[in-house]
């Protein structure tokens, strides 16, 4: 059982009505400008450690690190 088109136009009608499309496109700009400062901030964050980061070949994940040992075994 979802939400059917309906009752999602409904939603955004009653939305519309008491917030204003002025205020929800101003709204909606802000959060833009957030959530592009969030992704700014990370990549400044990302470039300041170094780029120490080893890649997983097998599924693309970057897994940050730090070697502090290292562990050489006889065979």
């Amino acid at each position: 059982m979802g939400i059917s088109i309906w009752q999602l136009l409904i939603i955004l009608a009653i939305v519309l009505v008491l917030f204003g499309a002025k205020r929800l496109r101003n709204l909606g700009g802000d959060l833009g400008s957030a959530i592009k400062g969030f992704r700014s901030a990370m990549k400044e964050d990302d470039e300041a450690k170094g780029g120490d980061k080893l890649e997983d070949q097998g599924s693309g994940h970057v897994i940050n690190g730090e070697v502090t040992s290292k562990k050489h075994d006889k065979v």
